[in-house]
């Protein structure tokens, strides 16, 4: 079986502008921001994103990378908003298409089992119809004749997400309470890139843990980067919980320029072992 470990950097090397970008977790959790971080500082732009948002999509909106954003939400859970979302749409920088969360999942669906839509009940007679007026809805052909949205597939030509470990071939593991929708992430795209907090033997992926938890299978991966603490400032639980300290700051500083660029300046001028020095400097002096 091959070693398909590589760094963040060789991950975004093999992205191109205009591809159409899948990032799993949720909200403001478990999310792959040490890939994410790297794409930051690439040329590359134009993307289209599919992601249950959080500062994922704050980051890359923040950096003038996103065309269109394909999204149920973009929340950092305790604080309802993400910040550069908000700023990024109000300034209409970006195309959205926002659908229901069970619309998302299923169009997630559709694309694991090349389908091109999936018929689902959610989203009539909601507004959802009404802001998305490319939705089409479908007739059943059975005698109960019942109508269903038609969501169609969420297709991808390479996903991110971020699991608690993973073994060099690509196998990865959840340790927390929700798997959230990062195997469906995974089966879409045509690529598929997992961090970890940390590579393991296989064997031991099973050694205090449920064969469930097994949650990627190594034949829908195309590269593993270890990256300790690499969900922060979102959670990745039981490692970590959210840092509600640092959120908070990034928070803030998003929502005037001039402490945003000392922000992106402090924090994302660098490699991820400098964000992370400087991420435990900050949390020195709040101490």
């Amino acid at each position: 079986m091959s070693d398909k470990t590589m760094t963040a950097e060789q991950v975004v090397g093999r992205l191109r502008s205009g591809m159409t970008l899948g990032i799993g977790g949720w909200g403001s959790r478990r999310k792959p921001m040490a890939l994410v971080r790297a794409l930051l500082r690439s040329d590359i732009t134009d993307l289209t994103v599919i992601s249950y948002g959080g500062p994922d999509v704050g980051l890359l909106a923040a950096a003038g990378k996103i065309r269109k954003l394909v999204a149920a939400f973009a929340t950092l859970d305790s604080i309802p908003l993400e910040p550069h979302f908000t700023a990024a749409r109000q300034q209409g920088a970006f195309e959205l298409v926002e659908i229901d969360e069970a619309m998302f999942m299923w169009g997630l669906t559709a694309a694991t089992q090349r389908m091109p839509f999936m018929p689902v009940r959610a989203g009539l007679g909601s507004d959802v119809m009404k802001v998305n007026p490319h939705l089409r809805t479908v007739t059943s052909p059975y005698e109960d004749g019942e109508e269903f949205v038609a969501v169609p597939a969420l297709q991808m030509d390479v996903a991110f997400v971020h699991l608690n470990r993973a073994d060099a071939q690509g196998n990865a593991q959840y340790l927390g309470p929700d798997p959230y929708f990062d195997d469906l992430f995974c089966q879409a795209a045509d690529e598929a890139f997992v961090s970890c907090e940390r590579i393991v033997d296989t064997a031991d992926l099973l050694k205090d843990a449920s064969p469930q938890t097994l949650l990627v299978k190594r034949a829908f991966v195309t590269g593993v980067v270890e990256t300790p603490n690499g969900a922060h400032f979102t959670s990745c639980t039981p490692d970590y919980d959210r840092d509600e300290v640092f959120q908070r700051f990034y928070a803030q500083a998003a929502r005037d320029p001039e402490t945003w660029q000392a922000f992106t300046e402090r924090f994302l001028s660098g490699d991820e072992r400098a964000y992370q020095a400087a991420v435990a400097a900050f949390l020195e002096e709040q101490a």
